[in-house]
């Protein structure tokens, strides 16, 4: 049987893939659909620690334009991904996987407090650890909370679904023409400001760390499974 190409990953969800199909909020059916997809990878012996964004409750990027104080916007998104956290949490305990959620503010009613040491314990445990809150601290966006805690917890990777099938050369919503790239450095993906896959801050993270980024949809069944296994799904950047 082939072993999985990474023994420790990061997934980074954003929150508008925890809308699923709904205009707002969260939608239980796809949350269970992403748990499927967890827990696919998670039988394999691979330890998994999640990050889940915000954007399909609150953004604080988009609140601060509303005449909102950046600092408290980007608090409020905080609490939006623990929304998520505690859904995506309780969709892949239904599953019978075990999990630990710990957020980067202190909420101990409902999760543990991030604590470095524990989480990893949990890693080696292989709980599925979902991290909350981001970092505790505004002006840092989800893409890099997902670097540096990729970082604390030793991950060889963060592997980072989104709505398209890999990295292209221009947005191919825009441009059909746009070249899709199987592999990219960290270099290019850090200089060319035409590739926006993550913030240029946690692709500098990775980039100066060695750490792997992998590109993929999660929306098409067994993509997840696939990219952890090493076959040519979506686009790894290293």
């Amino acid at each position: 049987m082939k072993k999985p190409k990474y023994k420790r990953i990061l997934l980074k969800i954003s929150g508008e893939a925890m809308k699923g199909t709904r205009d707002y909020g969260i939608d239980p059916e796809y949350v269970s659909y992403l748990a499927e997809e967890i827990k696919s990878v998670a039988k394999t012996g691979v330890q998994i620690a999640v990050v889940v964004g915000a954007g399909n409750i609150f953004r604080g990027v988009a609140g601060s334009k509303h005449g909102l104080d950046r600092a408290t916007a980007d608090y409020m998104g905080m609490l939006a991904t623990i929304f998520n956290a505690m859904a995506l949490q309780d969709a892949l305990e239904k599953l019978g996987l075990v999990t630990r959620l710990q957020t980067a503010i202190e909420m101990k009613q409902i999760a543990e407090t991030f604590v470095r040491r524990k989480a990893l314990r949990h890693l080696e445990k292989n709980r599925v650890v979902i991290l909350g809150g981001g970092t505790g601290l505004p002006f840092i966006t989800t893409d890099t909370t997902a670097a540096m805690r990729c970082l604390e917890l030793a991950c060889q990777a963060v592997f980072k679904a989104t709505k398209v099938d890999g990295v292209y050369s221009e947005d191919p919503m825009i441009n059909s023409k746009a070249k899709k790239f199987s592999t990219l450095t960290l270099d290019r993906a850090f200089q060319d400001d035409k590739i926006k896959i993550m913030d240029k801050s946690a692709v500098a993270l990775c980039r100066d760390n060695g750490v792997h980024i992998v590109i993929f949809k999660l929306g098409q069944k067994g993509n997840f499974k696939k990219a952890v296994m090493g076959e040519k799904v979506g686009t790894t950047i290293c």
